[in-house]
Parts: C-alpha cells; structure tokens; sequence
C-alpha cells in the first residue's frame, strides 16, 4: 500500500518534469523561430535590448538585423568602414537634395583642396558633351596637362584603358587624380585621329584668373572660380589693367560654378555703391538677411559680366548683384540656377555633412534657384567649345557694347 503510493507520488512527480520539459523546448523552437528567424521577431527582441539608450530609433534595430543576415549567410568579404560611410550616404541622400551630401574624410579633404585652390592631378578643365563624352575644357597653364600638349576639344576616351563614354564627370576626374609622382595614360581623340599621352600626376595650382588688354583699351578678366583669397588676386589683375590705361572691364565668369560666398560678396563690394543690396538670404524658418556692400570706393567703370548656362551660384550671386544694382550689363545666357548655400560641418563620427541651410534671392527679391539670372543681352555661341578657330559670339557682343 505504502508502495503503491510512492509509485504514484514519482510518476505524478516525472508527469510534471517531463511536461516541463517539453514546454520548455517547445517554447525554445518558437521563441527562436520567431525572434531569430523572422523580422518582426528580430525587431521586438532588439527593441527591448536597444531601448537602453533613449536615442536608439527604428534605423539601429534595421541595420542590426541586417548585419546579423550578413554575418550569419554573406559569403564574401565584409568592409565594415565601406560599408557605414555607404549607409550614411544612403541616409542623407533620402532627403533628394543633391546639395546635401555626407562627405567622407577622403571627400572632405579633396573639397578642401580644391576650395585653397590645388590639388594633386595633371591640370585640366573637363565638361560632358551632347552625346556623353569626356572633353577637355582648357589645360591649366604650367600643368602636366599642358606640357603633355593636351588642347581645348580633346575627347578623353579611356583611362588607364578604362573606357570613359558614358560615365559620370567625376568619375572620370577621380580616375585621373592619384598620388603624386604617379602617372596615367589618356587615350586622346583629336579631330579624326586617336593617340595615347602619358601625363605624370604633380601638385597642380589652379590659376583661376587670367586677365589681358582687348582692342579698344578694354580691360579682361577671367575668373573659373570664386576660391579662398580670389578677392585680392583680381584687385591686382585689376590694377595691372588700370596701369595700362583700360577704359572699360569685362569680367567672364562663363563656366564658373561658384565657390565662396564671402569672396563672392568681397568682389561685389568693389563694384556696388556702399550701403546698396548685395545678397538677400532666407533660412529654415524664412528669416531674410540682408547683406549690403561696405565699401566707401567703389570702381567707377563700364562693366559687362559674361555669364552662360554653368554659371552658377556664387557667381549667380555677383550677377545678380551687378544686375539690380545697375551697375553693369550681363551678356550670355541664363545662367544655372543654384540658388541654395551649402555649410560643410565636419562630424565627430568622421567625416563631414554638407547640408543646405539657406536660399539666396537677388537683391530685388528675384528667385534664382531652378530660375537662372536672365541676361541683360542674351547671345548665344553656336559652338559647344569656343576655341582659336571658332567665333566666340559673346566675347565679341561685349566688346561691341563696351565701344559704343
């Protein structure tokens, strides 16, 4: 009897463990199946080990699962770097603003160069053509580019045998840059022939102006760029035209696609009458700044401003400017139509964000952004590259008006 009733009391007892136990596997298959292979599962699990930090949001807990899928199944390499400055790219592309752009460090730096004015490289100007070819704008002068003999017009058809047709401007333009003392072979199309050139990379300073005497005592200056220190190097461009007796100015900023707004704002000073509208800003909650000339000795000369279709923002700014300020006459075509001012922000996580932060209208409130600064003049060249033997039409429309 006593026996019977142990025996009763150990598979009542064994009942219970084994239906333990049982539950415990069953609920370990599902706990796993549902948290470790699904997710809606992942993201409820990672919500409760992630929500001790209260600045976790929904994009932790995706890239999480995400490296879990990779580490577990991806058969290949894993750059980790590579891959969180793609995220953050990605990230801030979403906001479709192609002005603002996280910048790598290697970005970041390249930017900097080219804000100072040099950079490692063989010296040349490039632009897309109609059809998607790499084109030689202009070699800059003293450049590797220039000793190579490379010639405004000519097509860039490979890189290092890589085939240039169809990619994008700055792809082209990295393939080219590289280390010092390094070098790289252009395959050249020039009218109907194609040859190699071999062009050693060098530290190249950019010469972004060029001025000269044009028939009529009419002074010249060229500006590809409105770099740090710009300023001053057109006072003494300036002053050396003035020395020879120059009765009048052009100034071209044809192709020019901006730079600096301070040196932009610095160069109009010198042409509008101290206390007039240079720039008017708007930021995020339309607050408008107005900005107005400073300087008490303005230049007191007929001037015409060249403008085309890649002039743009900053030197959209100084249009504007000479424009509702009548203080000059703009002769081209409308001109781009970036009407937007970036800030670049370097980050603590490395790199830097170059972000959007204010809209820029012309002094008379016009809006340049999408728009353009319509000439005063409109004349168009009939060539896409004006070279020693084509007629540069605009050139010659401001020398005719420069002489009445």
């Amino acid at each position: 009897m006593n026996f019977d009733k142990k025996n009763n009391i150990y598979k009542f007892t064994m009942t219970i463990v084994v239906t333990i136990i049982i539950t415990f596997i069953v609920t370990s298959v599902i706990f796993y199946n549902y948290y470790m292979k699904t997710d809606t599962g992942n993201i409820e699990l990672l919500t409760n080990y992630l929500s001790i930090s209260k600045f976790t949001n929904e994009l932790d807990k995706k890239v999480e699962i995400l490296r879990r899928y990779l580490e577990n199944e991806y058969i290949g390499e894993i750059d980790e770097e590579k891959m969180i400055d793609t995220a953050l790219k990605g990230y801030v592309a979403g906001l479709g603003d192609k002005y603002t752009e996280y910048l790598t460090a290697e970005e970041l730096e390249e930017l900097m160069v080219s804000v100072n004015g040099n950079y490692v490289g063989i010296g040349i100007y490039m632009t897309l053509n109609a059809v998607g070819e790499i084109v030689v704008l202009l070699p800059i002068e003293g450049s590797p580019a220039e000793e190579a003999d490379l010639k405004t017009g000519d097509i860039i058809k490979k890189v290092n045998g890589v085939e240039c047709t169809g990619l994008e401007l700055e792809e082209v333009s990295n393939m080219v840059k590289g280390e010092e003392g390094t070098k790289v072979t252009l395959e050249i199309q020039r009218e109907d022939v194609t040859f190699p050139v071999e062009v050693e990379r060098r530290k190249v300073e950019i010469k972004s102006m060029d001025s000269k005497v044009l028939e009529g005592n009419i002074g010249y200056i060229q500006m590809v760029g409105f770099e740090e220190g710009c300023t001053a190097k057109f006072k003494e461009e300036l002053n050396k035209l003035k020395s020879q007796k120059i009765e009048s100015l052009i100034i071209d900023l044809r192709d020019n696609g901006g730079g600096l707004v301070t040196e932009t704002i610095s160069l109009s000073e010198l042409f509008v009458p101290m206390g007039n509208v240079i720039l008017r800003t708007y930021d995020k909650s339309h607050n408008e700044t107005v900005t107005k000339s400073s300087n008490p000795l303005t230049e007191k000369i007929k001037l015409v401003v060249l403008v085309n279709e890649e002039s743009a923002s900053a030197t959209e700014i100084f249009a504007g400017a000479i424009q509702d300020n009548k203080v000059g006459t703009i002769i081209g075509t409308t001109t781009f139509g970036k009407g937007i001012m970036q800030e670049v922000q370097p980050l603590a996580i490395g790199g830097a964000i170059k972000i959007t932060i204010e809209e820029f209208k012309t002094p008379n409130r016009n809006k340049i952004h999408e728009v353009g600064i319509k000439p005063d003049i409109e004349v168009e060249n009939e060539e896409e590259l004006v070279t020693e033997e084509t007629e540069d039409k605009q050139l010659k429309a401001a020398i005719d008006f420069l002489k009445k």
